[in-house]
């Protein structure tokens, strides 16, 4: 059996032109380095799977030259897993290691991962070198919890702060390594492993690859994302809310039964009936239109449906659906809580309608008693 390499390190960017959803750290290091002004120490923050040790590499093999098919593990660059090396004995050997100029190469680069995760007596001993450190030495520090990192640390490093990646973005890489390796793929498939991913580029390659295994060949489709990740279909939101519109919680009330017999949890499904609602109400004006991260043809389905409803109504919903998530986790009866919900959203307008009606007339004999008394 052929050894196989996982999406996430078989297409690891080796360039900052391969690099997703940064470009703002990409132009800013490149310029650095080509203008010769890279300052010593950097801090790369930002949340996981987004590109920060893929960025420091990069620059480490830039600065020195290297080829870009070059082993990172080479003489000249350093990793230091923070996470399982964070006691003060593991920083004094770093730092008896930085005593000694590159054997090969412009410059030592050491790139210590999770840096948060150190010990207060592993920063303090780190500060010096760091503040001060050989001309040949360079520091990438890369954390996931900038406001674990001692302060005496951040004002010694120039700070690039990381994006979650776009839906958008992750679902381009992800159609161009299909292609690249012949794998049909539907295009809603791919938005939703990039949902799912949470702006996380090395996550959303993970769950392809177990999309890929599971299709054995015969391509990514939407059906089985949905089936595979546990994800509710939209396509239970248009119906729901079409039930809505017709004033009538029957149908709504069926459909949620028939989506909690699918293991579906009530919460997850009120939270994703407030972001159905919130995307009917982002098509009410066209320049909010582009707010929605959702395939081509999803987005005419919620342009579509919104043409029925008042921004004033979708508004309502959106208030009731964001009561119940509030109130869940307190409610002795969830399901009652959703249902009564549902109730709500059904007959909103409708008492909204009976609200603005003028005052019904008074009766004969009150009105002749009043008459009367002045």
């Amino acid at each position: 059996m052929d050894h196989f390499v996982v999406s996430a390190r078989k297409y690891r960017p080796l360039g900052f032109e391969e690099v997703v959803g940064q470009e703002h750290i990409t132009t800013t290091l490149k310029n650095a380095i080509d203008s010769n002004k890279l300052a010593q120490a950097l801090l790369f923050c930002g949340p996981r799977g987004v590109g920060k040790t893929t960025c420091a590499r990069i620059v480490a093999r830039m600065i020195n030259g290297f080829e870009e098919k070059a082993e990172v593990n080479s003489l000249n660059i350093f990793e230091l897993d923070a996470a399982s090396n964070n006691s003060v004995e593991d920083i004094r050997n770093l730092i008896d290691q930085v005593r000694y100029p590159p054997q090969y190469g412009k410059f030592k680069v050491y790139i210590i991962d999770e840096v948060h995760m150190l010990s207060n007596q592993a920063f303090n001993a780190f500060l010096k070198t760091l503040e001060e450190p050989p001309s040949y030495a360079i520091f990438i520090l890369a954390t996931t919890e900038k406001h674990k990192v001692i302060p005496t640390i951040l004002s010694r490093c120039q700070i690039f702060d990381f994006n979650r990646i776009q839906i958008s973005d992750i679902a381009r890489q992800l159609k161009k390594i299909a292609d690249r390796e012949k794998i049909k793929t539907e295009e809603a498939a791919l938005h939703l492993i990039a949902q799912k991913a949470d702006g996380a580029l090395r996550d959303a390659l993970s769950i392809f690859d177990l999309m890929v295994t599971f299709s054995s060949g015969k391509g990514v489709t939407f059906k089985d994302a949905i089936n595979n990740l546990h994800i509710l279909d939209h396509e239970y939101y248009f119906k729901i809310v079409d039930g809505l519109l017709a004033r009538n919680p029957t149908v709504p009330l069926l459909l949620f039964d028939e989506i909690l017999h699918q293991g579906f949890d009530g919460q997850n499904f009120i939270v994703g009936l407030g972001e159905h609602v919130r995307n009917l109400m982002m098509t009410h004006d066209e320049r909010t239109v582009k707010l929605l991260e959702v395939p081509d043809n999803i987005k005419k389905q919620y342009i579509d449906q919104a043409k029925a409803s008042s921004y004033a109504l979708l508004l309502s919903w959106l208030s009731i659906a964001n009561q119940c998530d509030i109130n869940y986790k307190m409610s002795r009866n969830q399901r009652l809580l959703v249902e009564l919900a549902l109730m709500k959203m059904a007959h909103v307008r409708s008492a909204v309608t009976a609200d603005s009606l003028p005052p019904a007339s008074e009766p004969a004999p009150q009105a002749a008693l009043k008459k009367k008394l002045s």
